[in-house]
């Protein structure tokens, strides 16, 4: 015979007579099952038995199978554990950002909509014309990593950054890691072993050139001109004060302006900063300097992230979509693709260092320890609060163990 079950708590009994079955296994009314005095000699047990332990406890045991707990449910935007993004070489294809399926799909999708409708007027910065609302966000991005730059000089002098001396690998902590990954000149001599060296910024912060348009509506850069055009990016730029005129599909003329007044000379909406000289990087005097410096570091790194991110919805930015794959089917031209943040701003991943004053870390652990990008690295080390983001790859929710012979009993 089946019974129902209720997920209310056990409480008073009779508050429950509502809900429970009117009939339990053998028969046995409801009211004399939840009572162990009269349900006793129902059972067949004796009155010397009745106010015994043992039927109370079965009692109890049986009331406790049919208690339902209430669903506990945790939710987090973060996972707790989680791998670094993998590191793609120049002979490997980086997937695409969106999958081309899915960009055909959306460009039929949007001729389909389009169809028998008047043309609309491009938006900026289609049109030639600068978005003014992302100006202001434009200098604080600027600001931003200038800011990152001369906080990184200082924090670099108390926390340590090695680099490897054959390939681009780095490590931040007093010194570098066991593990063979190097892939430089002669790592099969050397079994992969890394020959570590001292660091300097633009391993942390990779330096990324672009060339220089001066009309960003302008014709394509060809291959016999990649020498004359300028890879400086605080060279002028064309502002247009009035939209562009199209006469093709991809041809245009540009509107005369030759009424339009002489312009203003612009004014910047907060003043630009400069990088440090290297006479006045000088290191943190005490350890609360050290602190708020790297929380200052860390919040201007996201800070420069999150508006670079913002800056390349309106503005679009072209990755190399590989260096040398397949190069002699494209007659040597590169395959460009949509770029994400981590293009514009690598993250360069180095392996987290769970206690920079603890036993050095174990080739044989390596499984056990996170990673994250190397400004989070150094401003953690140099006592910053982790965000929320980066906890799962730097796995600081994973207990180490503190031997091989301990890794070897985890299931």
């Amino acid at each position: 015979m089946s019974i129902t079950y209720s997920t209310l708590s056990w409480g008073d009994t009779g508050s429950l007579s509502a809900f429970w079955p009117k009939i339990v296994p053998f028969g046995i009314p409801m009211n004399q099952f939840l009572n162990p005095s009269s349900s006793s000699s129902c059972f067949g047990f004796s009155a010397s038995l009745q106010g015994s332990s043992r039927l109370q406890l079965d009692s109890r045991l049986v009331l406790r199978k049919r208690s339902k707990a209430l669903p506990f449910l945790v939710r987090s935007d973060h996972p707790q554990n989680a791998d670094a993004p993998k590191q793609y070489s120049k002979r490997e294809k980086k997937p695409f950002p969106v999958p081309i399926v899915d960009l055909r799909r959306a460009a039929r999708e949007r001729v389909k909509n389009n169809k028998d409708k008047p043309k609309r007027p491009l938006p900026p910065p289609k049109n030639g014309m600068v978005v003014k609302s992302l100006v202001p966000l434009a200098y604080k991005v600027y600001n931003a990593r200038i800011r990152l730059i001369n906080n990184l000089h200082r924090l670099m002098k108390v926390v340590r950054v090695n680099a490897c001396g054959w390939c681009n690998e780095i490590h931040v902590g007093p010194y570098g890691h066991p593990f063979k990954s190097c892939k430089g000149p002669s790592a099969s001599q050397r079994k992969g072993h890394h020959e570590w060296t001292n660091s300097v910024l633009e391993d942390v912060i990779v330096p990324l050139e672009a060339y220089h348009l001066y009309d960003r509506l302008g014709k394509r850069i060809r291959h016999d001109e990649r020498f004359t055009i300028p890879r400086i990016p605080e060279l002028p730029a064309k502002r247009r004060r009035k939209p562009i005129i199209r006469i093709g599909k991809s041809e245009f003329v540009d509107a005369d302006e030759t009424e339009l007044p002489d312009p203003e000379p612009h004014i910047p909406p907060e003043p630009l900063l400069t990088e440090l000289p290297p006479s006045e990087i000088t290191p943190p005097s005490s350890e609360e300097e050290t602190v708020s410096l790297a929380e200052e570091t860390l919040q201007a790194w996201e800070e420069m992230r999150a508006g670079a991110k913002k800056l390349m919805r309106m503005y679009r930015v072209r990755a190399q979509n590989c260096g040398a794959f397949k190069h002699q089917q494209r007659n040597g031209q590169h395959g460009w693709q949509s770029a994400v943040l981590d293009d514009l701003i690598p993250p360069r991943y180095v392996w987290h260092v769970p206690d920079v004053n603890g036993p050095p870390m174990q080739r044989e652990l390596r499984s056990f320890y996170g990673q994250a990008p190397a400004v989070v690295e150094i401003c953690a080390q140099a006592g910053a609060e982790v965000p929320e983001q980066y906890r799962a790859t730097m796995r600081l929710e994973v207990g180490i163990p503190s031997s091989v012979q301990e890794a070897e009993m985890v299931v």
